[in-house]
């Protein structure tokens, strides 16, 4: 599933959808019903579609959110970018955040602070947190304080694909 090399948590495909499996099944037992799942892109897409899946919640939302722009490379705060959730028919709507891991916690701050502000009760779940998290996440699949290699980001782009990145003006 995830096992720690040199230093790294790596989590390959095989152990993805066990791990998500388990982390559904969390949420399940603990008796909270999001009626909306609200992804942090892009690594949170995963975990919220897998989770969607799993908990019958169709209505999933996304938050494009930059912080991390390489290893242990990141920008001074996270920033939202468009487009932007219109929460004016969420405000009594149980929201689940989900995303791939909380490591600063930063980005989950923000989009926490955010929902508080809009919506009803706002609850996340990631597959990874570590102890440094300013967020602690109510449903967790694994806390370890590495690096973490997940499968849709540790093979970097494929031959050609260097043009389709948008390139800061």
């Amino acid at each position: 599933m995830g096992e720690p090399t040199e230093g790294r948590e790596i989590l390959h495909w095989a152990g993805y959808g066990p791990a998500v499996r388990s982390l559904a099944q969390t949420i399940a037992d603990s008796g909270y019903r999001p009626e909306i799942i609200l992804a942090i892109a892009r690594g949170g897409l995963f975990t919220a579609a897998s989770l969607g899946y799993a908990l019958g919640v169709k209505n999933i939302y996304v938050m494009n959110v930059e912080y991390y722009t390489g290893v242990d490379e990141r920008l001074d705060v996270p920033v939202m970018l468009p487009p932007y959730v219109d929460f004016v028919d969420l405000a009594d709507s149980n929201v689940l955040i989900a995303d791939d891991v909380a490591d600063t916690g930063h980005t989950l701050k923000l989009v926490r602070d955010h929902c508080l502000d809009n919506t009803g009760e706002v609850r996340s779940a990631v597959l990874y947190e570590k102890s440094h998290s300013l967020v602690k996440c109510e449903y967790v699949w694994k806390r370890t304080d590495e690096w973490i290699n997940f499968p849709w980001s540790d093979q970097g782009l494929v031959d050609g694909a260097e043009g389709f990145a948008v390139k800061d003006a």
